[in-house]
């Protein structure tokens, strides 16, 4: 969820479609889940332990989120939900940061940091965590959500739009790591100087913002990120379908263009990357959405 391009006054843009300000939907609380995993981390990682307490603190947590960007994944709490955890490349993620001391996280399209904070918690090392979004509030709104502050949690934020070349431009995969000295973290205001350096890359309901062309430019740039390292991954989940083409996204009525594992795959392996040098899985669940079914594609791209 990361990037708005310009629109009108009278639309709001969550990627490349512009919405109309009349079909954005009230929060609804009675929309409000969580499994006894995600009520466990969520105690865990802010201290409050009643579930009344933890549901009033997500909630208005979630309005001010959804005040910055009234994205359908605000509305249904997909925010809440663990989504990396939920790969089952996740693990892949988790295992880099645990063996590789020079492993860096990125969490491209991160919203209010919840799968950066699950990777820290599982034994990414949280200084080597970076979550990436273009709207720059999503970054306090993380502090505000774990109940953290930028000394307490030593994690970074880097906002920026995806598509700005001075954000993230598009370079060739590496074929060898980069030999120059790994930039400081800390003091990072783009994405550029990690170049060849990102171990994981995780990316979830994100590319299906974009038309098929920005979807390709998109991966391509987050190619040029990934470390050269064999098990280097980008990984994540988005609405797809059986056929590539395109949907409607059932909340608010724009539509979507979605591949499918197999163009999915494609793109990748052999437009991306050079023919061979990435395996790819990527296979399709059916997920429920606020009462609507929908396809969504979980998937990984790794470096061989």
């Amino acid at each position: 969820m990361t990037t708005a391009h310009a629109t009108t006054p009278q639309s709001i843009s969550l990627g490349d479609a512009p919405v109309n300000p009349d079909k954005v939907l009230t929060l609804q609380g009675e929309f409000y889940k969580i499994t006894p995993q995600q009520s466990e981390f969520f105690k865990q990682q802010t201290g409050i332990t009643d579930d009344d307490e933890l549901k009033r603190h997500i909630l208005s947590v979630q309005a001010e989120a959804y005040k910055v960007a009234p994205y359908p994944g605000i509305m249904g709490f997909s925010f809440i939900s663990l989504l990396l955890k939920r790969l089952p490349a996740g693990e892949d993620v988790i295992n880099i940061g645990l063996t590789r001391k020079d492993a860096i996280f990125l969490d491209i399209g991160c919203s209010v940091g919840t799968d950066v904070r699950k990777a820290a918690a599982d034994g990414f090392p949280a200084d080597r965590t970076i979550g990436s979004d273009i709207h720059p509030e999503f970054g306090d709104l993380a502090h505000k959500l774990f109940r953290t502050t930028p000394e307490t949690f030593p994690g970074h934020f880097i906002p920026g739009d995806a598509f700005d070349p001075e954000m993230l431009s598009v370079v060739q995969p590496f074929e060898t790591v980069p030999d120059s000295p790994e930039p400081d973290l800390k003091t990072l205001t783009s994405l550029n100087p990690l170049h060849g350096r990102i171990s994981a890359i995780h990316a979830s309901n994100f590319f299906h913002l974009f038309g098929e062309s920005t979807q390709l430019h998109l991966a391509r740039a987050l190619a040029g990120l990934l470390s050269p390292v064999p098990g280097s991954i980008i990984c994540g989940g988005n609405r797809a379908l059986p056929e590539k083409g395109r949907t409607t996204e059932s909340l608010i009525g724009t539509s979507m263009f979605c591949h499918c594992p197999q163009t999915w795959a494609e793109m990748w392996d052999g437009v991306v990357f050079p023919k061979g040098s990435v395996e790819v899985e990527a296979h399709l669940v059916e997920m429920d959405m606020l009462g609507h079914k929908n396809w969504y594609m979980m998937w990984s791209v790794k470096r061989l």
